[in-house]
């Protein structure tokens, strides 16, 4: 039975699955079974932050393994306050950290956070939270009723959480918020959403009424935060003070692990959340170990020069390719090529991988980038030349 065949019968079907078998990855290379390389601009999925084999990670991982990976939460664990230490002050916000083992966690512990906040904090509970459209918080049934998208919520998971609403834009916002509303949660840049970042002053404005209001602002930062959009987090580039962020992705290189952070440090308390895996001595090390890199790599400017000269690549591929992509679009190493039509999309990313480079696909016909920070500008050079050669018989 060969891999395709053992994958179909005992797994569950459901990913629409490539079948290319990846046994190695050295930087933003993986190998395949059969010895061919691809340049990733996936990572992932915003996850393999530093990269694939990283001597660091791997080291601090093993490290850990050998001594201890995992106790109860009943019992203080070292890395894992060392990390919300970490996390807490790279951020420059006065918060407290719950580590779970998911970014779907992590938005359930935002929203679980949001809704006693309502509970306590006003005469009458509050508890609507508001997204927006294109938006995507996660896969539970709660997040996925938090999602924006109407395609996620299928009949077959109903009935659903109420207490959700969802806005076309920013500004649409005010007029929904009323006297049950707690908290307006978004991504700064629509991930799936088509990479779609937001107006910077539109936000300020809105974190500015929010505060004014007593509401809460929750901003999923799970595929925007650690150093993906050029800063610590997209909050921080935007320079607002959200009450409550969300992290998980780029933060263990690729151990699964989620955060919330909260300036709100006294609405949980001992019993009200929990979770068996979150902030382990194995994810908390390697979560140590990644920022440790990303800060050193930050300081020196490495990250600065990297998503530059990626940027300048997308820009050099939609001038040349009109015929092909609208527009660039996204922040730092979270980019996109709005495609003409979802043909076009497809295409691309079908005829990226027969010439060994993975690129993503995202809504609003976008085709998706999401290298590691860690990538080499050798490895750009070749990811856009097979790129180019990819989309070089598109018509």
């Amino acid at each position: 039975m060969n891999l395709e065949e053992l994958d179909k019968k005992y797994v569950l079907q459901t990913y629409a699955r490539d079948y290319t078998n990846f046994v190695k990855g050295v930087g933003s290379v993986l190998y395949d079974d059969k010895g061919k390389d691809y340049i990733d601009f996936a990572s992932g999925i915003a996850v393999n932050s530093v990269g694939h084999g990283n001597e660091r990670l791997a080291n601090a991982i093993c490290e850990q393994a050998k001594k201890i990976i995992h106790i109860s939460n009943l019992q203080v664990i070292e890395p894992q306050a060392k990390l919300a230490e970490k996390i807490v002050k790279l951020s420059g916000y006065d918060m407290s950290v719950f580590f779970a083992n998911s970014g779907a966690e992590a938005n359930e512990g935002a929203i679980k956070i949001a809704r006693k906040y309502g509970e306590i904090k006003f005469d009458k509970k509050r508890y609507k939270v508001i997204t927006l459209e294109g938006s995507f918080h996660g896969r539970t049934i709660t997040t996925v009723k938090a999602t924006g998208q109407e395609h996620f919520h299928s009949s077959y998971f109903s009935p659903y959480p109420h207490g959700f609403s969802y806005e076309n834009s920013i500004a649409d916002v005010y007029a929904a918020i009323d006297e049950e509303t707690v908290a307006v949660l978004i991504e700064l840049v629509q991930g799936e959403g088509g990479v779609q970042p937001f107006d910077k002053e539109e936000i300020q404005k809105l974190a500015s009424y929010l505060k004014k209001e007593g509401i809460l602002l929750i901003v999923d930062e799970v595929q925007t935060g650690i150093f993906r959009t050029g800063e610590f987090l997209a909050s921080n580039l935007y320079e607002i003070e959200p009450d409550i962020i969300t992290l998980a992705k780029g933060l263990a290189g690729g151990v699964p692990i989620g955060a919330v952070m909260t300036k709100h440090k006294d609405i949980l308390v001992a019993g009200d959340h929990g979770s068996t895996f979150g902030g382990n001595y194995l994810s908390t090390a390697a979560g140590l170990a990644v920022l440790e890199i990303l800060e050193e790599m930050y300081e020196r400017g490495d990250i600065a020069e990297a998503l530059l000269y990626f940027e300048n690549k997308l820009q050099n591929i939609v001038q040349k390719y009109t015929h092909l992509f609208e527009k660039e679009v996204g922040l730092g190493l979270m980019r996109g090529l709005r495609a003409k039509s979802s043909e076009i999309q497809i295409k691309t990313i079908k005829q990226s991988m027969k010439e060994g480079l993975i690129v993503l696909k995202a809504g609003r016909n976008t085709v998706r980038l999401l290298p590691s920070l860690t990538i080499t500008k050798d490895e750009i050079n070749e990811g856009f030349k097979r790129f180019e050669k990819a989309i070089s018989s598109i018509v």
